[in-house]
């Protein structure tokens, strides 16, 4: 098997390296986007990345109006600083990090003594640029999380058309992007019956819209947590990220990182949750408390798919003994069924 990254990684790789050298020269600035984090006693996941972006010439109030009203196609201007060098602060300790080919950081550090609650970590670039960190330390008596998909979940997209997709991330504003109704109720209920207990979102949305699906979740009331997006660009295998490929990887990173939750896996019927929540309740049924499916109107089946049904996503179908799905067309209807099984 060759060694050296797909062809499309290294043109990318190269594009970058001479991006981030005239950037830099007509005055572009590090800045640090920091991500939402979570961990336990033993160990803190830190997520983050590393870009560069032009000076900011807009006024406070300018700038707090562009950000309510601004196009989702603003979210995607920056440009990654490659390779570039942060220093993790927590507390005392200093722990030095480096960022992959597109500047994001995803690395476990070993919790220096932090409590279980939430916390707020500094990242510290090289080029002098700092961002605070939230991360969520999970105490290791919490049993009960919840997983969470974003996209028809709790905000609707009508994903995945290429147009309907690139008109929902680039041209709507933030302000038109509508919250399924009932999502914030239920997870506001289960974590109030929980408490401590994480909830995560898995998406395969691009990082750039985190700072969106932030302002959107506080918006709308839905509880805070650490969020697992992906990147769209090239990978060291080809030309293309695999969505289904991410979420399970997510699923099993979760199982490994906490390995004394069960997960309430809460996802749609338009894509892949049903059929990769069966799978992960099948094949690691002592992390799954139970499966919700919230039901896409025939309406939202045809925008996503260009008919009125569920699309079955693979050819094996997973049939887990425990973990019960339940379904219902938004979270009142789930939050029903799941009363009686939680």
């Amino acid at each position: 098997m060759a060694s050296r990254p797909f062809i499309a990684a290294r043109i990318e790789d190269r594009l970058n390296s001479l991006l981030n050298r005239a950037l830099a020269r007509r005055g572009w600035q590090e800045s640090i986007i920091a991500y939402t984090g979570f961990g336990t006693s033993e160990q803190l996941r830190i997520l983050a990345r590393v870009v560069l972006r032009p000076s900011d010439t807009l006024g406070i109030v300018q700038a707090a109006s562009a950000l309510i009203y601004r196009r989702g196609w603003r979210n995607f201007m920056n440009a990654a600083k490659v390779n570039a060098m942060v220093t993790v602060v927590i507390g005392d300790v200093r722990i030095p990090v480096q960022a992959d080919r597109g500047g994001f950081i995803d690395v476990r550090v070993r919790n220096p003594g932090l409590a279980p609650g939430w916390h707020s970590v500094t990242l510290e670039g090289d080029g002098g640029a700092s961002a605070l960190a939230s991360v969520q330390v999970i105490g290791d008596d919490v049993e009960f999380g919840i997983v969470s998909d974003i996209d028809d979940t709790i905000l609707s997209t009508s994903l995945p058309r290429p147009m309907l997709a690139a008109w929902n991330s680039f041209v709507l504003t933030e302000q038109a992007r509508q919250a399924v109704p009932g999502m914030a109720r239920l997870y506001q209920q289960l974590l109030a019956q929980h408490p401590g207990a994480p909830i995560i979102f898995i998406s395969t949305g691009a990082w750039n819209t985190f700072p969106m699906i932030k302002r959107f979740i506080t918006r709308h009331g839905i509880p805070q947590g650490a969020m697992l997006l992906t990147d769209w660009g090239p990978t060291n295998t080809g030309w293309f990220r695999s969505g289904p490929d991410h979420k399970r990887r997510c699923l099993r990173e979760l199982a490994r990182d906490l390995p004394n939750i069960r997960w309430l896996l809460v996802g749609d019927d338009g894509q892949h949750d049903p059929d990769l929540y069966a799978e992960f309740a099948s094949l690691q049924p002592e992390h799954v408390r139970a499966r919700a499916i919230r039901q896409l109107t025939p309406g939202e089946h045809t925008l996503a798919h260009g008919l009125p049904m569920e699309v079955p996503q693979s050819d094996e179908r997973w049939e887990p003994d425990t973990a019960p799905e339940v379904r219902a067309p938004d979270g009142d209807g789930l939050g029903d069924k799941l009363s009686r099984l939680l």
